[in-house]
């Protein structure tokens, strides 16, 4: 059986995050839909796509800058795709209060913001990845990824010897198109990377039971 070390990692603590602005669980969510979840979807590129070729997986994309998410509504909107739900929100606090645990069989995190000036942020650096994993069920995928390859090396690194996971890097296709970020980069002829990992079976969190009290 995996289990989780928390020796080097400080304490997520999901109890001090407020309930985001006009939140609302998706009906989905009550229901045995395959799940998976999109962090940061921008202005929904890779989200429209996914949903059209997986009609039996419900995506819940999600993005935080108001512009972005209005582009990626309105496009939403006219798809009208039965298997997506876009969400504006920070991607922390709604999966805090919206998500139980093991309910999604895959996680999209492509193209996040390096913050090479603050390696704290990115994403397997932070204690909300495993919060993150609570939430991904056993054999499930989290995809990153990145133009950056030291954001990548880091990722992997951490993957590998902080959470435990099974990890798979691979370089992205030249003619691949999920993101604009991606269009832009490969245009360009600038490689870019992704990172496959897998939670492990019998894979354990501290959150593995937590849920948010009841308002």
């Amino acid at each position: 059986m995996t289990t989780l070390s928390h020796r080097h990692n400080r304490a997520f603590l999901p109890e001090k995050l407020l309930l985001p602005r006009d939140f609302f669980v998706p009906e989905v969510m009550a229901t045995k839909t395959p799940l998976a979840l999109e962090i940061g979807a921008g202005r929904g590129k890779h989200a429209l796509s996914f949903a059209k070729a997986h009609p039996d997986c419900h995506l819940i994309a999600i993005e935080r800058t108001k512009n972005k998410f209005m582009a990626f509504e309105k496009l939403a909107l006219q798809s009208s795709f039965p298997n997506l739900t876009a969400i504006h929100a920070d991607a922390i606090a709604w999966t805090v209060f919206a998500l139980p645990p093991k309910r999604l069989s895959k996680i999209f995190i492509l193209y996040p913001n390096p913050e090479q000036k603050n390696p704290n942020q990115q994403w397997l650096n932070m204690p909300f990845f495993e919060f993150l994993l609570s939430r991904l069920q056993a054999g499930g995928e989290i995809i990153l990824a990145s133009n950056i390859e030291a954001y990548i090396d880091n990722g992997e690194a951490q993957a590998r010897e902080v959470w435990q996971l099974q990890v798979e890097r691979s370089s992205v296709p030249s003619d691949s198109q999920r993101t604009h970020f991606e269009v832009k980069y490969l245009a360009r002829g600038e490689p870019c990377w992704e990172l496959m990992m897998t939670k492990p079976i019998g894979y354990k969190t501290r959150f593995d039971d937590w849920l948010p009290k009841e308002n």
